[in-house]
């Protein structure tokens, strides 16, 4: 097994807050009310262990800055006329207080990537039980076993994909199961190719593979590729490449030549982003919204490369630079509150500032695999990785599904691996004294 470090002793006085944590990770698609505002199952896990949190361990002064700074450029472009006062506190809180949160959950089990990860890929192995149950129970007809809404689920069942149904299990649609679920993917598809298996059995990384494939996500798809290409990259890219090219050639031509919605939306995003042309009836909604949101983040980032807008400013900027404001038909102006990617609305909302701070975590604190000194560091650095790329491609919301969780775990992994290295290094200093 590889090398981890010692495990939380789990009990009464935990027991709930770990269960709370994880809940708000994996059912974000719960909600319990809609006006004024969504209030989702994961805002009341804030209201109950934040207080507690911050009375016990203070305000962490790098976050504070970079909040600091996030506020004061926000509240200029407020009276700027480049926000609106509503959208930039609404945004800009819960924005503050989900980072500050998983930031407290890292240090209240002091600092322990290794368990935190494997809760995570528990829940991730729970998730997955759920979808294969939601796949089978549509498969026979059990109503109640495949549409959540009884759940209060946002939105129940998903249809399409080769069997009738994308399963999204316990998520609000197969796109959040694909962004969630790749870091498990990864892992899963890692104990499949070698002999040492980090946590999952092999019947789980089974189970976890067959439903990540079955959601029939265009993010899942991507999580797949990514996770093949890492996998080779971390243990040779050049004995690899000969399986990698043909394998990505293979599964890129199934997907276009059986999957309906995975063609329309290729051919729809090469025609937008070679020709800039789009066709009422022609072209597919989901890459026209893309690329609409694409062309208001670089036109909106053009005035404002700096800073941005300001936090929640995206749906402004969208009113002002939208390819579709004239158009009527309901689908092609969705998405301009979270740009329909978190890359785009980073771009749009926060300029070089906050997409400069994302860049460099995430190519600092990437771990690479050491032959000689293999741990599971370079592993959940992989695993994380690819939550956040794919996040960056197509999720805009900051927030959901705990996503500060997974980029303060990914740095805080970073800095785990550095104390192991020099924990490595010490015996040979001590020979050399």
């Amino acid at each position: 097994m590889i090398q981890s470090s010692a495990p939380i002793e789990v009990n009464r006085s935990n027991f709930w807050i770990i269960l709370f944590i994880y809940l708000s990770i994996f059912i974000n698609s719960i909600v319990f009310l809609r006006e004024p505002f969504e209030f989702y199952f994961g805002y009341l896990i804030y209201i109950v262990l934040l207080p507690g949190f911050i009375s016990r361990y203070g305000l962490n002064r790098a976050l504070f800055f970079i909040f600091l700074t996030l506020f004061v450029t926000g509240i200029i472009n407020v009276m700027l006329d480049n926000n609106t006062g509503a959208l930039f506190f609404k945004v800009f809180t819960g924005l503050f207080l989900s980072y500050f949160f998983y930031y407290y959950v890292i240090v209240e089990f002091n600092y322990n990537i290794d368990q935190l990860f494997k809760w995570y890929l528990k829940g991730a192995y729970i998730a997955a039980l759920i979808g294969l149950v939601q796949f089978i129970s549509f498969q026979i007809g059990f109503t109640l076993g495949y549409n959540y809404r009884w759940l209060l689920n946002k939105w129940g069942v998903v249809s399409g994909g080769n069997f009738g149904i994308r399963v999204n299990s316990i998520f609000g649609e197969p796109t959040h199961l694909g962004a969630v679920m790749g870091g498990a993917f990864f892992v899963a598809l890692y104990n499949l190719t070698r002999k040492e298996k980090y946590y999952l059995t092999r019947n789980q990384s089974i189970i976890i593979i067959v439903v990540y494939v079955l959601s029939f996500s265009g993010l899942g798809q991507a999580g797949i590729f990514f996770s093949l290409l890492f996998l080779a990259i971390s243990y040779g890219f050049i004995r690899y490449i000969f399986i990698l090219i043909p394998l990505a050639i293979i599964l890129f031509n199934v997907l276009y030549n059986n999957v309906r919605d995975f063609r329309e939306r290729y051919q729809s995003i090469v025609d937008l982003f070679t020709t800039g042309k789009f066709e009422l009836g022609k072209t597919h909604g989901s890459s026209f919204i893309l690329y609409n949101n694409y062309n208001v983040a670089l036109e909106n980032f053009k005035s404002n490369f700096i800073f941005g807008t300001g936090i929640g400013s995206h749906p402004i900027a969208f009113e002002k630079f939208s390819l579709a404001k004239e158009i009527k038909v309901y689908g092609f102006n969705l998405n301009s509150a979270d740009a329909n990617s978190m890359l785009l609305r980073l771009i749009s909302e926060t300029g070089l500032f906050g997409v400069s701070i994302f860049f460099i975590i995430m190519f600092k604190c990437y771990v690479r695999r050491d032959e000689n000194n293999e741990t599971y560091h370079w592993l959940v650095s992989n695993a994380i990785l690819i939550m956040i790329l794919l996040n960056l491609f197509r999720q805009g919301h900051y927030f959901l599904n705990g996503f500060p969780f997974f980029m303060l775990l990914y740095y805080f992994n970073w800095i785990s691996h550095k104390k192991f290295l020099e924990q490595m290094e010490l015996p040979k200093e001590a020979i050399k004294e």
